[in-house]
C-alpha cells in the first residue's frame, strides 16, 4: 500500500500511547507527555497534508497548559488527584454540539478551498471531535471518553488512507486504552458524592 515510517511517527506513537494510558490513571504527569506527542504530530501531519490535524495540536499544547493546571489546583489545593471525575452538564452539551458544528462547517470550507487536503470534512470533524473531547479531559467529564471513541473510529481508517501506518495503528489501541479509561473514570464517579455525578461543582 506504499506505507512508510520516520521517526517522527515512531515518537509520535511511543508519546501518545503513553500519554493515553496515563491519563486513563488520571496521572497528572499525561500532560507533559502529551506536550511532547503534540509537537511530533504537528511535523507528521503537516508531511501528510492533514492541515487541520497539524493545527489542531497547537490548540492541545494551549489546552494541555490549562488542563496541567486543572487537574493539579482545579478541584482544590493538593494532589493532581484534586480534580474529581463528573459528568457533562446538559448546557456543556449544547455548547459543545454547536461549537462543533460551527467548527467543521468552517473547517471544512477552509481546508477545501485554501489548502490541497483531499479529505477536508473528515480532517475537519476530527478536529472538531478532539476538541470537544480535549475539553472534557481537562475538566475530567467522563463524556470525554466517548468523544474520544468517536473520533478514533474515524481517525484509524482516515490515518491508513493517507498512509500514516503507524499512527493508525496507534489509534486503534487508543480505542482499547479509551474503553480501559471509561471503565475506570466510572467506577471513580460511581464512588463519588452525588453532586459529581450530576455534574454540579462542589464548593467548599
Amino acid at each position: 500500500m506504499g506505507w512508510t515510517l520516520s521517526w517522527t511517527e515512531v515518537l509520535g506513537f511511543a508519546t501518545g500511547a503513553v500519554c493515553v494510558w496515563l491519563v486513563a490513571r488520571q496521572h497528572i504527569a499525561n500532560w507533559p507527555v502529551g506536550i511532547a506527542n503534540n509537537v511530533f504530530f504537528i511535523v507528521l501531519f503537516v508531511q501528510a497534508g492533514l492541515y487541520a490535524d497539524a493545527g489542531l495540536q497547537i490548540v492541545f499544547i494551549a489546552l494541555a497548559a490549562y488542563g496541567w493546571w486543572t487537574w493539579a489546583h482545579g478541584g482544590g489545593p493538593g494532589s493532581a488527584d484534586a480534580l474529581p471525575v463528573r459528568r457533562t452538564t446538559r448546557t456543556e452539551w449544547l455548547w459543545l454540539a454547536a461549537a462543533g458544528a460551527v467548527t467543521t462547517a468552517a473547517l471544512t470550507l477552509l481546508l477545501a478551498r485554501a489548502t490541497d487536503s483531499t479529505v477536508p470534512f473528515w480532517d475537519a470533524l476530527t478536529t472538531a471531535l478532539s476538541l470537544a473531547a480535549t475539553y472534557g479531559q481537562c475538566r475530567k467529564r467522563l463524556e470525554s471518553w466517548w468523544l474520544w471513541i468517536a473520533a478514533d473510529l474515524v481517525y484509524v481508517p482516515l490515518y491508513a488512507y493517507k498512509g500514516l501506518a503507524l499512527t493508525a495503528l496507534l489509534y486503534v489501541g487508543f480505542l482499547a486504552l479509551c474503553a480501559a479509561g471509561l471503565r475506570g473514570w466510572s467506577r471513580d464517579l460511581a464512588a463519588a458524592p452525588a453532586a459529581a455525578r450530576t455534574g454540579a461543582e462542589v464548593t467548599a
